[in-house]
């Protein structure tokens, strides 16, 4: 079975797959170490809750809270934007 071509097209496809989600992963994580430098330099350290709820995020809306962090000035600006996320989750069916 193992020989059959069927099996190896399977098997390759999952080997793929699965390239694909580690590429992935990867660009999250870099995303989310870069995104973590730039809030840290500009309103300091996060506590762990914060940075917990960041780790949440998914790539599109981690893209998104790159761009807003540039116009935080203080913590209460970060947790507005991600209170504001989990609201619109919530709305969502």
């Amino acid at each position: 079975m193992r020989e059959s071509v069927i099996y190896q097209e399977i098997l390759e496809e999952g080997r793929e797959e699965g390239r694909e989600e580690g590429r992935e992963k990867g660009k999250w994580e870099e995303a989310l170490a870069y995104t973590m430098r730039l809030l840290t330099r500009r309103i300091g350290t996060v506590e762990p809750e914060v940075e917990a709820q960041i780790r949440e995020l998914t790539t599109q809306e981690l893209e998104e809270f790159g761009e807003a962090l540039l116009d935080f000035s203080e913590l209460a600006e970060l947790t507005a934007w991600l209170q504001a996320r989990q609201e619109s989750h919530q709305d969502c069916p």
